[in-house]
């Protein structure tokens, strides 16, 4: 499954107006995606995959998105790396993984067994970092692998990048040259140029977007005067965030002419139909994802059964 540009129903609020398109949103009849599925994982909350082979059919999601994934090996951030907030989830697990050629060894070749395709998140400290990972990946046979990255969120690594849009197109330029998998590059909310760094990444060659990211955020636990994490500040995700997602979408939606794959607080399918309707051609799902409700959703019965109530057509090319 790849998400392709989204051609969106015109009503009376204002959202959906037409834009060039491959994949379409609208009102009448509904048809069920070429891709099955327009329904991903986040990356990092769902592992490798292969953790929730025993929960439910994996096979049936439109893709899942793996850890991140480094050049080396990664160690992530001291403990406690998650604490609980109200409406959300605040995490520090720093990257954590296991590098791309441990990951090449042990887990493409459970891949390429399976029917549905796997994004490789990768993640890196410099551009060399992340060119390093796309190449490798771009020899893997016989396993359908896309490639997605990510500007660091970390603390306490030198030479860490930026995810400002100078930085974002000169990253997004090296990966493309260094791959020929489609690339998906996704957005960090922790900016005020959120669009331009979206052009920047399009205009370098990305073949679509994702967005958005965790939102910086803390918690402090009153009683030793402490913070809740051990890297003192995380990323906060959850329902929390799903109206800055939203919008971030919705303005970038207007700003570019590649597919985005929209990510924050969705843990519903009316949460997923506003995305496609704000301009999303498909979604990552996350925090969610470790609630068994969401997981019947995610497997595109209960997602198929609201765009029919709600008289909304999802297609895929």
């Amino acid at each position: 499954m790849y998400p392709h540009r989204c051609h969106r129903y015109r009503n009376k609020s204002g959202l959906g107006e037409e834009s060039e398109s491959v994949s379409t949103i609208g009102t009448g009849k509904q048809k069920r995606p070429a891709a099955d599925n327009p329904v991903m994982t986040a990356s990092g909350t769902f592992g490798y995959g292969m953790e929730y082979e025993h929960l439910f059919d994996i096979q049936k999601l439109g893709a899942i998105v793996c850890k991140g994934t480094a050049h080396e090996s990664w160690e992530g951030n001291p403990q406690p790396r998650i604490a609980e907030t109200d409406n959300g989830m605040l995490n520090s697990i720093g990257l954590q993984g296991i590098g791309v050629d441990a990951l090449i060894k042990e887990k493409t070749p459970v891949w390429a067994g399976w029917q549905v395709p796997v994004i490789v998140n990768i993640v890196g400290r410099t551009v060399e970092d992340y060119t390093e990972v796309a190449r490798k990946l771009d020899n893997v046979p016989a396993c359908r692998v896309r490639a997605q990255y990510q500007l660091p969120q970390r603390q306490g690594r030198r030479g860490g990048i930026r995810g400002q849009s100078g930085t974002a197109g000169k990253v997004t330029a090296a990966v493309r040259k260094a791959t020929t998998l489609p690339i998906i590059v996704k957005l960090t909310p922790n900016t005020g140029e959120i669009v331009r760094i979206a052009q920047a990444a399009a205009a370098a060659g990305a073949d679509a977007l994702c967005l958005i990211n965790t939102v910086k955020g803390m918690a402090i636990n009153i009683k030793t005067r402490k913070p809740l994490l051990g890297n003192t500040y995380g990323g906060l995700s959850g329902p929390a965030i799903k109206p800055v997602a939203l919008y971030m979408v919705y303005q970038v939606f207007k700003a570019v002419n590649i597919p985005i794959v929209g990510c924050g607080g969705i843990t519903n399918a009316h949460d997923a139909i506003e995305f496609f309707m704000a301009g999303a051609t498909a979604i990552e799902v996350g925090t969610a994802s470790f609630m068994i409700r969401a997981r019947r959703w995610m497997c595109w019965k209960g997602l198929e059964s609201t765009c029919r109530k709600t008289r909304l057509t999802i297609c895929a090319k």
